[in-house]
């Protein structure tokens, strides 16, 4: 179950950090979502690394842990977001989350979430 953990962990966030970089109008969509302007260029390749190391399960549990740490303030985003009444387009995983923010993406996150924290407990 862990290993199932891991690697699924690993490969949302893989493609998701892919995804962005895939995706010329994320930055764009990041800074809608209201992401620092310092932060935009660098979340695809903190994504990428450590999906990397999720995946082949290098430095257990510390990429587990980071990827918990980045879910929690995505979803601080989205949730600030939605409660607000904002419903720009997500951009999770580039131009392939163009759909306007909604509450499954916090479903998303959530079950993303428990990878992380049956990763982190093993």
């Amino acid at each position: 179950m862990t290993t199932v953990a891991y690697i699924c962990l690993g490969v949302a966030f893989l493609v998701a950090g892919g995804a962005k970089l895939a995706a010329p109008s994320w930055p764009a969509q990041a800074h809608e979502l209201g992401a620092p302007g310092f932060v935009v260029p660098f979340v695809p390749w903190v994504e990428i690394t450590v999906g990397a190391l999720l995946c082949v399960q290098l430095g257990r549990p510390v990429p587990a842990i980071i990827a918990l740490a980045m879910l929690v303030v995505f979803t601080g985003l989205l949730v600030l977001r939605l409660v607000q009444g904002k419903h720009p387009p997500c951009a999770c995983f580039g131009s392939w989350s163009a759909r306007p923010l909604g509450w499954r993406h916090l479903v998303r996150n959530a079950v993303l979430m428990v990878f992380a924290v049956i990763a982190i407990a093993a």
